[in-house]
This record gives C-alpha cells, structure tokens and sequence, in this order.
C-alpha cells in the first residue's frame, strides 16, 4: 500500500517539520551554511506571505457575512459584549501575572548591557495611533497594508449597513458569500504547506539567532516563558472549567494546531485561518466565530499585549535604574487591557511596548536593548496570544449555551486539514433565559 502523507496527522505533520527545521538550523548556524539559512529564510518566509495574503479578503467577507447572518438574532449585541468582557478579564489576569513575575524574578537587576548603544525602535506606539488606526482614510489602503483592524471596522459598517438595507442588499452578500468559499478553498491549500512553512520558519530562527544571544537575558526569556505557560497551562484551564464547564484537554486537543502554528509563524494574523477553523470544529457557532476570531487576531495579545509588556517595562526600569510605585503597575495594567489594539496591523510587540514605557515616562531606548531576542521571545507571545483568541468564543459559547460540546469533546480527534465540511449541529444563536 503506498505511502501518504495525507495519512499522517496534521499536527503531527507540523511537529515533524519543526524537529527537521530545528536540525538544519543547527546544521546551518554550526557549519556556517550561509546558503541553507537563506533557503530556511526563503521558505518560511514564503508561506507567512502566503498566510497573509489571503487574510484581508478573508476577514472583510467572514464579518460582512456574519453581521448578515445575525438578521433576528435578539443576543448578537450581548455576545460582542460578553466577548469583550471576556477578552479584557483574561487580558487582567495575564498582565497581573506578568507583573508578579517581574516583581518576583527582577529581570533587570544584575544585568550589564551597553546602553550607550541602545536607540528608539523605529515602529512606536502611542495613544494617537491607537484612536486613528481604527479608522482608515482610504478604504483600498487598508487592504493594500493589511491593516486587519481596520478591515474588520470597515466589515463591520458595510455588514451593519447591508442588514439595514435588506433585499436590495442581497446581491452584494451572495457576492461576499460566494468570495468566501473561494478564498477559504484557496486558503486551504496555503494551510496544508504548513509542516513545510514550519521547518523554514524555525530552521531560520535557529540559523540566524541561535540560543547564544539568550544568555545576557537569561532572567528575563525565562520570565516570559514562564508567565506565558501560566496563561497557557493553568489559567485557561482554570477559565474553561470554572466558567465554561469544559474539559480543557479537549480545548487543546481541537486548538493545537492553531497553537502550534503560531509558535512557528509568529503572527496571529497568519495563524487566522486555522485559529477559525480550529474554533468552528470546537462547537462555536460559524456566524459568532467568524466574528470573534478575525476580530480578537488584532485586540486580543494576551501574550504580546499583556505579559511582556509588563516583564519588560519592569526590566527597563531596573536597567536603567528607575523605581516604580504601584500607581505604574496600575498604569501597566490599564495599558495592556485597554491599549492591545494599537498592535493591530504591526508586527510584534514592539509597538505595544513602547506604548506601555512612553506612558510610564520610561526610555523608549530600552526597548531596543531587546531587539536581538525578540523573534526568540515572539513564538511563545505569540502562541499565547492565538490560545486566547481561540479560548474566549469557546468559553462564551458555551455560557451562552451555543456551544455544541459533542463537536467539542470529539474536536481532537478530527484532522484539521479535512476537506470534508463537519455536519453542523450546533444550536442556533437564540437567548438563553435568565
């Protein structure tokens, strides 16, 4: 019988790819293979374009479809609300974490770094980006930049609109119905290439940074890895069993694919799709996930937004000898709960981190004294972040009682990548009696 690929897990594919993009990364970086870390790089690269490419069309049709679809749903408004909610209580408890790390672990004291050398990053956030960036000044700009934030404000409105308008509008939402299909068709191609973006992607990452540069900044990469397997392993579980009634190994088992990807790719915007999907085969409702998916890719960073923002502003502070008072850890938290959507459309954290020193009055400059670690620190951010995004419309779901937990307890054991659509047996999205 012959051998297939197609056999073989997805996400076992992804983790076979990983083990492989690790050992040519070392091959590469041990013997000084220029040539194999440019192929790594070209490669993964490659597919995060790829991911990304199809994001904006993606996201526009999905919203604009599921505000259409809402027609007559009495809970629509409770549910973006519960999700906010939800989105900011996890986001607290992420940057309350953070902070404790900071204060227990001191990153910053001890360490020696040349701060003559450190500049200003060349992206830096602040409160004005984050009012304007919601709202663009040209529409087709917002797709050409791939500002997801702002597609999904623009989804919204016209969505919003077309519902008011009714039949006349019909043409226009078979249209976006019918370049839905066709993009999450194309889409899927793009996701089985993963197991092989993988190994360009961590390959390229062991190249080019290696575990070397970690050294002078061992406290502090253990820090946040730390805080971020906290979030990830003991206080989602925690939110799934207390809040939701759920098991949270089932949870994993239905999301690791969009976990694993995200580590990888470092975008929670890349990882969308699989994050959707992974949501959708969870029991979460299509017309809600559609919603909360695209639009906690671009708010909710528990990872980028929440715990590294507040371990990192600690360091700053204790490199460059500033005391802090609990009136700025106060601040820390404000700013990652509220300030998480300035990260929209950027990559990285850097953006979110010099939002959270310039409004402590801390140097901007020390967020450059962690540019060579940062693609390091951005794979657990990053898989932190997409946990939560798929964490939060699980969770309200089943509070709502929309979930379908049959498709939930059975979501692990479905590979991702089947063409065949699940049968949908999910409650529709009606108010539950108080």
């Amino acid at each position: 019988m012959p051998f297939s690929l197609r056999k073989i897990p997805f996400s076992v594919q992804i983790l076979l790819g990983l083990v492989l993009g690790v050992a040519l990364g070392f091959l590469a970086r041990s013997n000084d293979l220029s040539w194999l870390t440019s192929t790594l790089h070209t490669v993964g690269s490659l597919f995060v374009q790829l991911l990304k490419l199809a994001v904006p069309p993606l996201v526009f049709t999905a919203i604009v479809v599921s505000v259409v679809s809402l027609r007559g749903v009495a809970n629509a408004a409770r549910l973006a609300l519960k999700t906010l909610l939800w989105f900011g209580i996890t986001a607290l408890i992420a940057v309350s974490i953070g902070i404790g790390l900071g204060l227990l672990t001191n990153p910053g004291k001890g360490v020696t770094l040349d701060l003559g050398g450190a500049a200003p990053p060349k992206n830096t956030g602040s409160w004005t980006d984050f009012l304007t960036g919601i709202v663009p000044t040209n529409p087709v700009g917002a797709f050409v930049e791939g500002n997801v934030l702002q597609i999904v404000f623009l989804a919204i409105v016209i969505g919003a609109a077309a519902l008011l308008v009714g039949e006349p509008a019909e043409p226009f939402v078979a249209l976006n119905r019918s370049l839905l299909e066709i993009v999450q068709k194309a889409l899927w191609w793009v996701i089985r290439l993963a197991p092989i973006g993988t190994l360009g992607l961590i390959g390229n990452a062991v190249a080019s940074y290696g575990w070397d540069l970690l050294a002078p900044l061992a406290k502090f990469t253990t820090a946040v890895y730390v805080g971020c397997a906290i979030v990830l392993f003991v206080v989602y579980p925690l939110v799934l069993i207390l809040a939701g009634r759920l098991n949270p190994l089932r949870f994993f088992a239905g999301a690791w694919p969009a976990i694993e990807l995200a580590f990888v790719s470092r975008s929670s915007v890349g990882t969308m799709p699989v994050t959707q999907r992974s949501v959708e085969r969870l029991g979460v409702p299509r017309e809600y996930a559609s919603f909360a998916v695209p639009f906690g890719a671009t708010t909710k960073m528990d990872g980028c937004a929440a715990i590294y923002p507040a371990l990192a502003a600690i360091f700053v502070a204790q490199v460059f000898g500033v005391d802090l008072g609990i009136g700025d850890y106060l601040l820390i938290a404000f700013v990652s709960v509220v300030g998480s959507a300035a990260t929209a459309g950027l990559t990285g954290a850097i953006v979110m981190l010099t939002l959270t020193l310039s409004t402590l009055g801390l140097p901007l400059a020390g967020a450059g004294l962690l540019l060579a670690i940062d693609p390091i620190l951005d794979m657990i951010r990053t898989a932190t972040n997409v946990a939560g995004q798929a964490l939060v419309p699980t969770v309200v779901a089943a509070r709502e009682g929309t979930l379908d937990r049959a498709a939930y307890e059975s979501a692990g054991r479905r590979d991702l990548t089947d063409p065949e659509p699940v049968a949908d047996t999910r409650p529709e999205l009606t108010p539950v009696p108080a």
